[in-house]
């Protein structure tokens, strides 16, 4: 008799693998073992008599889904599946929310494109309503300690403030494609360059140079920890790509060398750091611990951002859609 034993991950959205742990599956017969998410049948891309590999099918409900292996028994073994939130972005590498639980994200669109709205804002319900058209090629977004939103233009090479209304003002510029933001806890604003400087900026525009990495060919991602480090990912041409992590002094050290294009990172409301990587085939949502190799908590592809909100709410978004997980489960 087959068993299943264990799911890895436990989150994911659809189009994400998940690695099935058991004993004697039938992989042996004519006809491989049939995988079931929910209502739905998945497709196996790896079997053996101990792990199947199968892709989570679209069109699933969010939330708790049961995971069956033909005849296979179990301790009902489940899933918890994201559900999409909003529609129609475009490569949204740090979604961000504010002290409401409001969403912003947007549509960055091909270089030099001025979209009809770039920002959007999405309430808890998931109603997306148009924010702002006012920054062409929106890179990446940060809320400063105020909970004033703050938006990158990699098109311009600048960064704006942005009012409640939606309007832009020109904060700071000449910061050579401007791509990932992250406020210090004094109210500081770093910016990555992708040709390789992270610019620490001044509440008065004014930029100098903190630190230095290796360019990237998409865009650097930053995240600021509650005690006061910067961290950073930029993807390279390399088969393997580094988290770094940059003191307050601007000395940078590599925390993971073997990442697959990381892309977004953010901090949970424990202090906890995840990253999203966008490697085919591995790709999902880790959560980095103090020590060790990080941990694959959420399988989906195509992720590039991730954000969460004051009570545990986690988005990722891929490259055209944000999926919400109403009660985070990172942690599990």
């Amino acid at each position: 008799m087959s068993r299943v034993t264990a799911i890895h991950p436990l989150l994911a959205i659809e189009g994400g693998r998940i690695v099935i742990e058991g004993e004697n599956f039938p992989v042996d017969e004519p006809v491989l073992p049939e995988v079931w998410i929910g209502d739905a049948r998945a497709r196996l891309v790896h079997a053996s008599p101990s792990r199947l590999v199968a892709v989570v099918p679209s069109g699933l409900d969010g939330g708790r889904a049961v995971v069956r292996v033909g005849s296979a028994t179990g301790d009902g073994a489940t899933l918890e599946i994201a559900s999409p939130f909003a529609t129609g972005l475009h490569q949204v590498d740090s979604p961000v929310f504010d002290r409401d639980g409001v969403l912003y994200v947007y549509y960055s669109g091909t270089r030099g494109q001025h979209a009809p709205v770039s920002i959007f804002r999405v309430g808890p319900g998931g109603t997306r309503e148009a924010f702002s058209s006012g920054v062409a090629n929106p890179t990446s977004m940060a809320i400063d300690p105020a909970g004033q939103l703050y938006v990158s233009s990699r098109f311009e090479g600048s960064v704006f403030r942005l009012a409640p209304d939606g309007s832009a003002t020109l904060f700071a510029t000449d910061l050579g494609v401007a791509c990932g933001l992250a406020f210090g806890l004094d109210g500081t604003l770093y910016v990555g360059d992708r040709s390789g400087t992270i610019f620490r900026v001044g509440s008065d525009g004014r930029t100098v140079p903190f630190a230095t990495l290796p360019a990237s060919v998409a865009a650097f991602h930053l995240a600021m920890s509650p005690d006061g480090v910067l961290w950073a990912t930029g993807p390279t041409l390399s088969a393997y790509d580094a988290l770094y992590r940059i003191a307050p002094d601007g000395t940078v050290t590599t925390r993971y060398a073997a990442f697959g294009r990381p892309q977004g990172l953010a901090f949970d409301a424990d202090g906890t750091l995840f990253v999203v990587e966008a490697l085919a085939g591995a790709s999902g949502l880790y959560r980095v611990p103090a020590q060790g190799d990080p941990q694959l908590v959420l399988s989906g592809p195509g992720l590039v951002g991730v954000a969460f909100d004051t009570h545990g709410t986690v988005v990722v978004v891929s490259s055209d859609t944000a999926y919400r997980l109403v009660r985070s489960a990172t942690t599990a």
